[in-house]
């Protein structure tokens, strides 16, 4: 849907807002606010946190200050920004009373400021980009703006009853546009949840349905074809390790590619361009950890503990670091098949069953016990390829529904910056 421009534009002399509508004021951001600078304890106010999506309760995931009694006060309707430009987007209007950290700015609007207007208008792009222009420090992307500097930004403001009518309006669009996101996401959650079934169905119950069918003796597995094997990781492999200790002191820009868990994506790959590179040494400890095309690699320690690769493609010597334990399958393990099983739910199962400590973590151990449901090479062969042809099929829709999401946020994004900078006129809509 298109909408009409304004009747009259007038120059508003700054760049970021480019012409406004006539008869908007321009004028500074301290003309329609007042800064807030009370200092509060989250003992009396209840802690707060500036994200992107507005202003929460504290999330459990926030960095908590020792000093709670050191904090700014926040009143529902006041406006809060966090001035760190890493923090870029983390804003909006407050619904709650509480207190947030010093590194954020509190303004209050006055009288003739709508407050959801300005939700809208100091949340969106164009005003981001220019606030945290106004911003001083070391490194563009740790630099903070004060309201020193933010106070004498100048805003376009249009009447106050025209405020009002663009919040609604965009309340109800981006109300609609978010809908839309969210239909894409419950899709993006169904095909992966599909994906994963059919992935586990190949690797444990395999191609044929009218297969006869034995008790594995593993009950989150169930039953498996009766002329399978059920085998472990150290049965199937003819060497499995963990990388070296140490090396990430020896990280350079010329060495040899470096491999660490990061480095593992979510289709069972690696990402060689991405690696960093390390220095090595002519010793039994470089042989060691020197990965080969047909290894699959496993994640022990981290976040990412359990996920799962297959080195393929490499065309120059690299290396595994201490977080990955490299498996090299035996000549009778297709070592795709073995990398699609230990990534599938009954490798997934395992490695969450096997986790120890307060932090993630494998032992080696672990993974030379991780089972493996195998079948004749043949068999292996076909349904790794049965595999390929169907999670590409999945792998297309639920690329396109990424890309409608990212059109549909795309949309918002330049319909908010529009409506709050006088490029559309939605008084009549």
């Amino acid at each position: 849907m298109s909408f009409p421009r304004y009747p009259k534009y007038k120059a508003s002399g700054v760049e970021w807002l480019g012409e406004v509508p006539e008869h908007w004021e321009v004028k500074r951001i301290g003309y329609f606010f007042a800064e807030r600078r009370e200092k509060v304890s989250d003992k009396d106010f209840p802690a707060l946190s500036v994200t992107k999506n507005g202003i929460v309760p504290q999330l459990d995931t926030a960095a908590k200050s020792d000093d709670g009694d050191n904090r700014k006060r926040v009143c529902r309707g006041d406006f809060v920004i966090n001035s760190r430009s890493d923090r870029k987007g983390s804003s909006g209007a407050s619904d709650l009373d509480g207190s947030v950290s010093l590194i954020c700015t509190v303004m209050q609007p006055l009288e003739q400021v709508h407050t959801l207007f300005v939700h809208h208008l100091l949340r969106s792009q164009p005003f981001q980009e220019e606030f945290y222009r106004h911003g001083k420090g070391i490194v563009a992307d740790l630099w903070s703006t004060n309201y020193s500097e933010m106070r004498n930004i100048l805003l376009g403001m249009p009447p106050h009853a025209e405020q009002t009518r663009i919040a609604e309006f965009l309340d109800q669009e981006t109300g609609k546009i978010d809908a839309l996101v969210a239909e894409q996401r419950r899709l993006l959650d169904l095909l992966k949840e599909k994906r994963q079934a059919v992935i586990s169905n190949a690797v444990t119950k395999g191609l044929n349905p009218n297969a006869p069918l034995k008790p594995s003796g593993i009950e989150w597995i169930g039953d498996v074809p009766e002329h399978w094997e059920l085998r472990r990781v150290k049965s199937v492999s003819c060497f499995l390790t963990s990388g070296p200790r140490g090396w990430s002191e020896r990280i350079s820009d010329d060495g040899e590619l470096f491999i660490q868990s990061g480095d593992l994506n979510d289709t069972l790959g690696l990402d060689f361009e991405s690696a960093k590179r390390v220095s090595v040494e002519a010793d039994a400890e470089t042989a060691r950890t020197h990965l080969r095309n047909g290894d699959v690699v496993v994640c022990i320690t981290g976040a990412k503990t359990g996920n799962v690769a297959i080195c393929a493609g490499l065309t120059e010597p690299a290396y595994v670091n201490q977080h990955l334990c490299l498996v090299r399958p035996t000549e009778d393990v297709v070592p795709r098949y073995l990398g699609i099983l230990l990534k599938s739910r009954v490798g997934a199962t395992y490695f969450d069953l096997s986790q120890y400590g307060l932090k993630q973590g494998l032992s080696l151990e672990n993974v030379k016990e991780a089972p493996v449901l195998l079948p004749s090479l043949a068999e292996q062969h076909a349904i790794v390829a049965h595999l390929d042809t169907e999670t590409a099929k999945f792998d297309t829709l639920t690329a396109e529904a990424q890309r409608a999401i990212d059109l549909l946020q795309e949309r918002r994004t330049a319909l908010i910056s529009a409506a709050v900078t006088g490029q559309i006129d939605v008084r009549q809509t």
